[in-house]
C-alpha cells in the first residue's frame, strides 16, 4: 500500500512540473508578464502570451491595443489584418479599429491602401459620431484625417460655425498658420469664439516675427474690406501691440472708438500701455485724442493728470536733461491741482509734483510737505499712499537719514505682502544696504525677489544680485564692490560729475577687476545723461569688443544702437547693431523693441 501511495505522488509531482507556466499562472499575472516583455522588446515572448490571452472575449478590449503593437514589430502583418478585422466584427460601430486596419496596411508597404481605408472612415463621419472618429484619428496620430473628420461633419451640419473650437485646436497643434488663421478669422467675424480664446490660439502659435506680420497684413485687408467688423478690428490692434507697434495700435484703437461711440476708454487704455512701454509720443497722442473728444467726461481728469506723467517720463528720457522743461512740468502740476483741487482725487498729482521737487528742482522741503500730505490723505488711494512713502523714504535717504528710510520702506512691505508694492519697498530697502556695503544682508532680500510676481522687480533684483555674487567671490575684503556701490549712491542722489570723477578713478584703482565691464557701462550711461554721446559711444563699445563682458553684452549692443539712432544721427549704425543684437543674443529681453526700431529704421510698411 505504501509503495502504491508513493508511485501516486511522484506521477502527480511529474505531472506538476510539465504543466505550463501560463496555465498555472492566473489572467492578471500573465497580462502583467506580457505587458513587460513588450517594454523589454522581447516581442516573442510577448506574442505566445497575447496570443491566448486574447482569446477570452472579456479581455479583448484590453489585450487588443498591445497585441496589435507587438504583431506590428514582429511584421506579421498577416496576423495583425486578421486581428483588427476580428475587433471591427466584434464591434462594428467603433471607428478605431478601422482606422487600425490603415495602419496595418501602412505597416505592410500599402500606403495608397492605408489612405483608402482612413478615407472611408472619414466618409462615415457625421456630425453625431465625429468626436468619435476624430479622436480615434488624433490617439492614432493622423491629425489631417481628424482635421478632415471635423470638416465632413461641419459640412453636413450646414453651419460654418460648428467644431471652429476642435478644428483651432488641430491647427495649432499642426502649426498650419495660414488654416489656423482663416478659421480664427471666420469664427470671429460670426463671434463663434470668444475673442480671448482666439487670441490663445494664435499666441501659442504664431510665435515668430514672420508669423505675426503674415497674421498682421490679413487683418490689416480684412479691416479695409469691412471696417464695421469691430471683432477683426480688436484682433488687429491684439496683434499690433505683440508686436508692440503701439502708434499704428492707437490709430486703430481710436478708429474703433469713434465708428463705436467707446467713450474713450479703450484709447486712454492703450496711451497707458504705450507709456509702460516708453512709447511717450504714442500715450501723448492717446491722452490728448480723449481730452479734446471727451471735454465734460470723467476721463478727462484721467487724460490730463496722465499727459503730464507722459511728457515727464519723456523729459526724463531724453538726455541732456533740459531743467527748464523739468519747470514747466511741475508748472503744469500745479496748474492742474488749482483746476481741480487738493484732495484724494488729486492725490497722484501732489505725489508726482513731489517727486520731481525731490530729485530735479532741489525743493526738497516743499517735497516732503507735499509727500506728506498724501500719505496723510484718510480718503486717497492705498496704491498712491504707499508710492508716496516709497518716495519719501528715498527723500529722507538723500537728506542722509537711512533709518527713516527703512521704517517707511519696511511699512509698505508689510501693508502690501505678495503685492508689486510690498515687493518693490523690499528691493529698495536691498538697495540701501548695498549703498551701505552690507552685502549680506541686501542678499537675503534679494533672493526673495527674485522669485517675485513682478517681472520687471524680479530682473532688478537678479541684476543685484548677480552684480553682489559675481564681485565677492574672490575679493574676500569686497574694498572694490563697496566702493562701487557708494558710486551707485552717488548716481542716485544725481550728482553725476563726481560719480563720473570716482569712477575712472576706480579704473586706475583696480585695473582688470570684475567689475569693470560695469564701470564701463555706468560711465556711458553717465555720459548720455549729460549729452556727451560719442565719448558714451565708445566705453559700450569698449563691453562689445571684449568677450569676457559677455553678461552686459546685450544691454550695450543695445544702449548703442539707440545712441546711434535716436542721438549720433547714423541710422545705418544702428540698423546694423540692433541686427548684431538680434543674431548674437536671440534671447534677450531687447529683442522685441529691436525689431520694432529696425522695422522702423528699414521703413517697412505697417
Amino acid at each position: 500500500m505504501k509503495r502504491l501511495l508513493l508511485m501516486w505522488a511522484l506521477v502527480v509531482g511529474c505531472l506538476t512540473m510539465v504543466v505550463p507556466p501560463s496555465r498555472a499562472q492566473g489572467v492578471p499575472e500573465q497580462m502583467a508578464l506580457a505587458k513587460e516583455y513588450l517594454r523589454q522588446n522581447e516581442f516573442g515572448k510577448a506574442e505566445a502570451l497575447f496570443s491566448k490571452l486574447i482569446e477570452h472575449d472579456i479581455q479583448f478590449g484590453l489585450v487588443y491595443p498591445d497585441y496589435l503593437k507587438t504583431l506590428l514589430a514582429l511584421r506579421n502583418f498577416k496576423e495583425a489584418d486578421k486581428l483588427v478585422k476580428r475587433a471591427q466584427k466584434k464591434y462594428p460601430g467603433v471607428p478605431a479599429y478601422a482606422i487600425d486596419e490603415g495602419r496595418v496596411l501602412q505597416a505592410a508597404g500599402n500606403a495608397a491602401a492605408a489612405e483608402k481605408a482612413w478615407a472611408q472612415v472619414v466618409q462615415t463621419t457625421t456630425p453625431e459620431n465625429v468626436y468619435g472618429v476624430a479622436t480615434a484619428f488624433q490617439q492614432a496620430d493622423l491629425f489631417p484625417y481628424a482635421e478632415q473628420a471635423y470638416l465632413k461633419a461641419r459640412q453636413l451640419s450646414g453651419s460654418e460655425k460648428t467644431f471652429a473650437a476642435q478644428l483651432l485646436q488641430l491647427y495649432a497643434y499642426q502649426r498650419k498658420t495660414d488654416l489656423l488663421v482663416d478659421e480664427v478669422l471666420r469664427q470671429v467675424k460670426s463671434n463663434s469664439v470668444p475673442l480671448m480664446y482666439a487670441q490663445n490660439m494664435l499666441q501659442n502659435t504664431l510665435r515668430d516675427e514672420e508669423s505675426l506680420a503674415m497674421l498682421e497684413q490679413r487683418l490689416m485687408t480684412d479691416v479695409q474690406a469691412e471696417p464695421d467688423a469691430t471683432p477683426v478690428q480688436e484682433l488687429l490692434i491684439w496683434t499690433l501691440l505683440q508686436r508692440k507697434d503701439f502708434g499704428p495700435a492707437l490709430l486703430q484703437t481710436r478708429a474703433l472708438d469713434r465708428r463705436t461711440q467707446g467713450g474713450g476708454a479703450r484709447v486712454l487704455s492703450m496711451a497707458d500701455i504705450s507709456l509702460r512701454n516708453k512709447d511717450y509720443e504714442t500715450a501723448i497722442e492717446g491722452y490728448t485724442y480723449v481730452m479734446q473728444q471727451y471735454r465734460s467726461g470723467d476721463l478727462y481728469p484721467i487724460a490730463r493728470q496722465r499727459i503730464i506723467q507722459a511728457r515727464e517720463e519723456q523729459v526724463k528720457n531724453t538726455f541732456p536733461l533740459d531743467k527748464e522743461k523739468i519747470k514747466l512740468l511741475a508748472q503744469e502740476y500745479e496748474a492742474l491741482l488749482q483746476e481741480l483741487g487738493r484732495s484724494d482725487r488729486t492725490a497722484e498729482v501732489i505725489k508726482e509734483l513731489g517727486e520731481l521737487q525731490a530729485f530735479y528742482l532741489e525743493a526738497q522741503p516743499e517735497a516732503v510737505k507735499n509727500l506728506q500730505e498724501v500719505i496723510a490723505m484718510p480718503r486717497a488711494k492705498p496704491n498712491v499712499v504707499a508710492e508716496a512713502k516709497l518716495i519719501l523714504a528715498d527723500v529722507y535717504l538723500l537728506r542722509g537719514e537711512p533709518w527713516e528710510s527703512t521704517l517707511l520702506y519696511s511699512q509698505v512691505e508689510k501693508a502690501h505682502k505678495e503685492q508689486p508694492l510690498g515687493y518693490e519697498a523690499k528691493l529698495r530697502n536691498a538697495r540701501l544696504s548695498y549703498y551701505k556695503g552690507d552685502f549680506e544682508l541686501a542678499q537675503s532680500h534679494l533672493d526673495i525677489l527674485k522669485l517675485a510676481t513682478s517681472r520687471e522687480i524680479a530682473n532688478d533684483a537678479l541684476d543685484l544680485s548677480l552684480l553682489i555674487i559675481d564681485n565677492t567671490g574672490m575679493d574676500t575684503s569686497m574694498a572694490a564692490l563697496k566702493e562701487y556701490a557708494a558710486i551707485d549712491f552717488l548716481v542716485f542722489q544725481h550728482k553725476y560729475p563726481e560719480a563720473m570723477a570716482a569712477l575712472d578713478k576706480l579704473l586706475t584703482k583696480y585695473p582688470g577687476h570684475s567689475l569693470t565691464d560695469e564701470i564701463y557701462f555706468q560711465k556711458a550711461e553717465l555720459l548720455q545723461l549729460v549729452g556727451q554721446f560719442p565719448e558714451a559711444a565708445q566705453n559700450l563699445q569698449l563691453i562689445i569688443d571684449n568677450p569676457k563682458y559677455d553678461i552686459l553684452s546685450d544691454d550695450a549692443l543695445f544702449l548703442l544702437a539707440k545712441l546711434n539712432e535716436e542721438n549720433l544721427k547714423q541710422p545705418e549704425k544702428a540698423q546694423e547693431l540692433y541686427n548684431q543684437l538680434l543674431v548674437k543674443h536671440p534671447g534677450s529681453v531687447f529683442v522685441a523693441e529691436a525689431r520694432k526700431r529696425l522695422r522702423k529704421l528699414r521703413g517697412d510698411k505697417v
